[in-house]
């Protein structure tokens, strides 16, 4: 691994001057308001891997995040390491040498295992709260008799949920209802669902280890109490809650969530689809959709497909209404968008490509629900009148309009999003410049790719895959899934080449995240691509014509992959750790990857990370997250920033795989 040099400067406090060099302080202070005298965007913007991209944002003349990373480049090295806590008035207290515990008498590891209980909880509850989401819309949808485009995922959950046969508005009501009852339950009482959901294999592994979820709402407000002022103080046990919220985040939050936005926005397909910024096309009244809860979309794209909405735009001057996407609702739409190809144009890119997104002056308005929504979008939309709006106050933003989702008001909603939508076009287009990338992207991604669109690709069977696998044509799949982060070597950069590595090296790739959107824009999931994989699997590629590196979509589609591993098992008559399948989150971000991390070890599979998830200050969290949990679930988390060294090293894992099952 290599070595991650911390930079800590700071005032003194208490006669401690942790890593301190005042004149490297100095020159970046006297370099920050140079940059800022002389506007001088272009000197400070960061790299990626998207040359295009980083071409475009650096002639910007307005700042993005790409601009603000050197700017926020010195880090603290107490927070770096996890060893700050500021839970009570006696703190901040800061862990070093000198004062190994707190006021309290909080160790390192105390302070470690509570911070990253707390971020985990953070971000399970955020999935939770989509799929609670997610539930209500089907749950309504269903009771009102609104349209159901997947009813191969309705007959899929009704077997799996034991739902008998009879109308399918009254079963999808059911399927909702079981899940909202689920999600309902105390901590204390196992969900029920989870026992039809997952692999017996590893659901007999979690219940030995105790980490069997109760209701995932009360999980999250569990796990936040533990790690309060003077409660938990086993770090073991804190990690092992994180387990249980990354099951419950995993089943609930992830796969669920997808198999119920199948029955109300339909299945997905493979086909070919543009992305990048040459999706946007000026003709049009542009929307631009950000954030992960994609059943609050429905009622507005219904609408937008109506010929006397799209008049409406056609009378104010444009050809129509059209939605950009962008982050991981942008992918969920693309995931489906063979059933919305009249109002969909395409998606732009990943959470640090929706600013060069607005900067192209072609964007109307944009459409939050969720994060991936950047704050600093705000003063973009200002400076070029897009309006805002949300639709789930979790994330307003300061000068949006907020118009949350009711499924009662649905109708006056929709219509006064449009009103406002063609205010903003009628207001703005005349006056605001338009700095266009049409060259963007490429017109030929494959897209669509599902645990089902993949097996019914394949003939109805995984047996073509495994056969490959077994032959070696097909060394084993790297899940390379998660967020895109500006630090891990840049924007998408780590991604893109480990990508590269692992492909060249016969592992075949599979996404799911933000990393999907910068991993498309490169290039990497068109059939050409193909030509940078290595012999067998560039051969693989070219007979079948799909490219070596398939997207699944948003972040949520993470458990479209574990649906996929789960299969495959069951096929080989394995359990999941025992599959030459790796994962990487090579530039995951969020508290959101942090509780997919705990899914992924709780899976048993080993998960790269580019940087260390803030625990590097406590020598017994780290220990267990990188060595002890291979016995517990047989799981590991890897650290390595440098792409070549981390594909060494998840392919020297598949070989052990591959070696212990005698192929």
């Amino acid at each position: 691994m290599r070595l991650i040099h911390l930079f800590l400067f700071a005032p003194k406090v208490d006669n401690f001057y942790p890593l301190y060099d005042i004149q490297t302080y100095a020159n970046h202070i006297f370099q920050q308001e140079v940059s800022i005298m002389n506007h001088c965007y272009s000197c400070t913007t960061c790299k990626s891997a998207d040359k295009p991209l980083e071409c475009y944002i650096a002639g910007l003349p307005m700042e993005t995040s790409h601009h603000r990373v050197e700017g926020q480049s010195v880090k603290c090295g107490f927070g770096l390491q996890g060893v700050c806590c500021r839970l009570c008035s006696n703190g901040p207290c800061r862990i070093t040498p000198e004062a190994p515990h707190g006021i309290c008498g909080a160790s390192a590891d105390v302070i470690v295992a509570r911070n990253f209980l707390r971020a985990v909880a953070a971000g399970s509850g955020c999935y939770i709260h989509v799929v609670e989401t997610t539930a209500l819309n089907l749950k309504e949808t269903a009771l009102s008799g609104g349209a159901l485009k997947g009813m191969n995922a309705l007959e899929h959950l009704c077997q799996l949920f034991a739902i008998p046969q009879g109308d399918p508005h009254t079963r999808a009501a059911a399927v909702a209802q079981a899940v909202l009852e689920d999600l309902y339950l105390p901590d204390y009482t196992p969900m029920k669902l989870q026992q039809k959901l997952s692999y017996a294999p590893r659901l007999a592994k979690w219940n030995e280890l105790g980490i069997l979820p109760g209701g995932a709402k009360s999980e999250v407000c569990a796990g936040v109490v533990k790690c309060s002022t003077n409660l938990n103080s086993d770090p073991t046990d804190m990690l092992l809650h994180c387990l249980k919220l990354g099951i419950s985040t995993g089943v609930y939050g992830l796969m669920l969530t997808n198999l119920l936005n199948d029955v109300m926005l339909g299945e997905p397909e493979i086909t070919p689809a543009p992305v990048g910024l040459g999706v946007i096309d000026p003709d049009y009244i542009n929307i631009m959709i950000t954030g992960h809860q994609h059943s609050i979309f429905v009622h507005l794209q219904e609408q937008l497909k109506k010929p006397e909405v799209q008049e409406l735009a056609k009378a104010a001057g444009a050809r129509g209404f059209r939605l950009v996407g962008c982050t991981c609702v942008g992918q969920d739409l693309q995931l489906r968008g063979v059933h919305y190809q009249d109002i969909f144009s395409g998606h732009a890119g990943n959470n640090y490509t929706s600013e060069a997104v607005l900067a192209t002056g072609a964007i109307d308005a944009v459409l939050s629900e969720f994060n991936c929504t950047l704050p600093g979008i705000e003063p973009i939309c200002d400076r070029l009148n897009i309006r805002q709006i949300c639709l789930d106050d979790v994330a307003k933003k300061q000068n949006a309009a907020l118009k949350p989702f009711v499924f009662e008001d649905r109708e006056r909603i929709s219509r006064e999003i449009l009103d406002e939508i063609l205010e903003s076009y009628k207001n703005r287009r005349a006056r605001v410049p338009l700095n266009l990338l049409p060259e963007h992207g490429n017109t030929n991604t494959i897209t669509g790719v599902s645990e089902v669109s993949l097996k019914k690709f394949l003939g109805g069977s995984w047996k073509p895959l495994i056969d490959l696998i077994a032959s070696g044509d097909i060394k084993g799949i790297a899940g390379v899934v998660g967020c895109s982060n500006l630090t891990a070597g840049g924007h998408d950069i780590l991604t893109v080449e480990l990508t590269k590595e692992l492909i060249a090296r016969d592992i075949l790739v599979l996404t799911a995240g933000c990393s999907s959107g910068g991993l498309e824009n490169c290039g990497l999931m068109t059939p050409e691509a193909a030509s940078l994989a290595g012999p067998k699997l560039r051969a693989v590629c070219e007979s079948l014509g799909i490219p070596p590196v398939l997207n699944f979509g948003p972040c949520l589609a993470i458990g479209r992959l574990e649906m996929v591993a789960t299969e495959l098992a069951q096929a080989l008559n394995v359990d999941i750790p025992q599959l030459p399948l790796v994962l990487s989150a090579a530039q995951w971000l969020e508290e959101q990857a942090l509780a997919d991390g705990a899914f992924g070890l709780a899976l048993g599979l080993p998960l790269h990370l580019g940087l260390p998830p803030f625990i590097t200050g406590s020598s017994l969290v780290t220990k267990i997250l990188t060595e002890d949990m291979k016995a517990l679930t047989g799981g590991q988390i890897i650290v390595n920033s440098h792409a070549g060294e981390s594909a060494d090293i998840l392919e020297q894992i598949i070989m052990d795989k591959r070696q212990a099952l005698n192929i």
